[in-house]
């Protein structure tokens, strides 16, 4: 079995490409350069794949769409916005959407699946992402399958997001039973030499691997015990706001 995987070099994705390899898939790999804001992620993505090919096959290719960078350089991510710090599911981290990202990725790892013969396209989408990414919703995939379908009918192409209800903890209790190197991921949203652990995707990370009553792999010692305690204060000013 052939599949092409939407790789960030993330928790999810990287969790996803285990699940895929786990199964007996032939994984081919995209990682995409886009003008994000950093290319830490595509750092991390080369390691996690590098360690994956002991497990089984991976072919990686990184995609530099950096052209399209001044088309879509909006918010926090690919534009001049600052990242915000706090929870992340609340309004203020819709800020750190990219415009139409998903489908714009989904249509260039379908164009590779026709070439290379592959039946399905995977992305780790979650239940977490729910109320701030439009395009991880269940909806959203179906829609998206549908036009796939509709767009390749002589090569046909399925969609896939196996993770579209679960959320990030329950992704990450599913890794650590495949052994996935988490050490090996990146999450921060700003790309610094360590994680800032108060951006919203760090703070998400740290509930996951705290419900998952362990460690982040990432961190140190005195990195994850201050994890922690952002973690807890970011809840109890939540809590008092509301």
């Amino acid at each position: 079995m052939k599949a092409v995987l939407i790789l960030s070099g993330g928790v999810d994705s990287s969790t996803l490409l285990y699940h895929l390899l786990n199964k007996n898939y032939k994984v081919h790999a995209l990682t995409f350069i886009y003008g994000q804001r950093h290319a830490k992620e595509v750092e991390f993505a080369k390691k996690i794949v590098e360690r994956a090919r002991e497990v089984g096959f991976v072919e990686h290719e990184i995609v530099d769409i950096t052209s399209i960078h001044r088309l879509i350089c909006k918010g926090a991510i690919t534009g001049d916005d600052l990242v915000p710090a706090g929870e992340y599911s609340e309004e203020r981290q819709r800020i750190t959407i990219v415009p139409n990202r998903n489908m714009i990725l989904l249509a260039i790892a379908v164009g590779y699946a026709v070439k290379i013969e592959a039946g399905e396209v995977y992305y780790a989408a979650h239940k977490s992402d729910y109320s701030v990414y439009p395009d991880c919703r269940k909806e959203f995939v179906k829609a998206m399958d549908t036009a796939i379908y509709l767009g390749n009918l002589w090569t046909p192409v399925e969609l896939k997001a196996p993770f579209v209800d679960m959320s990030k903890a329950e992704i990450v209790s599913v890794g650590l039973k495949l052994g996935v190197p988490y050490e090996l991921t990146w999450s921060c949203y700003l790309g610094s030499e360590r994680p800032c652990l108060s951006c919203g995707t760090c703070i998400e990370r740290t509930e996951a691997f705290l419900l998952n009553k362990t460690k982040d792999p990432l961190l140190n010692d005195d990195e994850w015990k201050r994890a922690v305690e952002i973690y807890k204060n970011t809840k109890i000013r939540n809590k008092n706001d509301s």
